[in-house]
This record gives C-alpha cells, structure tokens and sequence, in this order.
C-alpha cells in the first residue's frame, strides 16, 4: 500500500511540473508574452546604459528618427547626467493588444501591435520620481521591435 501511495504522489508530481512548464511555454510563445519580453529587454539594456543594444530593438520608423550615434549620446546625457542617477528600477504592465495603431499622425498603420505600460523610477539628485510611458510592441520580420508614441 504505502509503494502505491509514494508512486501516486510522484505521479501528481511529475503531473504538476508538466502542466507549470507548459504555461510557461505558451505564456513566453504567444505574442502577448513575446511583445512584454522585448519591452523588457529593451529596458534591461537601457537600464544597464547599453543604449546601443537598446537602440538596435526599436522599429526602422524609431530609427529614422534617431541616429545610433544621437540616441547613445543624448540618452546618456539626459537621463544619466541630468537627472544624476546612475540607473534606475522599472515595471512593466500587462501587454494590451491592439488591432491597429500608428506611431505619428502621418505613419503607417501597424498591425497586431502591443502597448505594454512602463514606469521608470529614478533615484538621483533632484529627488525620487517615476517615468510612465505606454511603450509599443510590434512584429517586425519575426522579431518584436520597440516604437514610441508620436501622436499629438
């Protein structure tokens, strides 16, 4: 009886550990859960100051608006100097899914994009403040690619 019991519970066991891994499969596979990761990796490099490797995640429509060499820059100088932090902590919201949206009033209209909301909080010199952005998610030739919002 108690060799019953014991491969029962190990049963249930290996049971419990395959369902967790297949929600953490389909979480990660869906494009909800893929749009948050690239938001957050996009964050994870800025927040480490490699803003050339955040740089390199944004859509080719951000990237016309910024040079590779501008952004490392001002981003440095603005957020790092000026604020005189040295980096920061930040939250992601729930992706949201939207059937359409534009960057600019005069953009493309994308498709199946994801707004993720973002708070960047900042501990320097001047004080402690929080960043709130709704940052954007779109697929770009398979990969996720990060966008900002332009609109007036």
């Amino acid at each position: 009886m108690a060799k019953k019991t014991g491969l029962i519970k190990v049963m249930i066991a290996v049971l419990m550990l395959a369902v967790i891994f297949l929600l953490w499969k389909w979480f990660f596979s869906s494009s909800g859960g893929q749009a948050e990761e690239a938001v957050n990796q996009f964050y994870l490099y800025e927040q480490e100051g490699d803003f050339s490797k955040s740089w390199e995640l944004f859509h080719p429509a951000m990237k016309k608006k910024f040079n590779k060499g501008n952004y490392i820059q001002d981003r440095a100088h603005v957020f790092m100097n000026h604020f005189g932090v040295e980096t920061f902590t930040y939250s992601l919201g729930e992706p949201e899914k939207l059937d359409s949206w534009k960057m600019s009033k005069t953009g493309p209209d994308l498709k199946n994009v994801y707004k993720v909301p973002v708070t960047q909080i900042y501990k320097g010199k001047y004080g402690h403040f929080d960043l709130q952005q709704d940052v954007f998610a779109v697929e770009e030739k398979g990969e996720w690619k990060i966008l900002w919002d332009y609109k007036p």
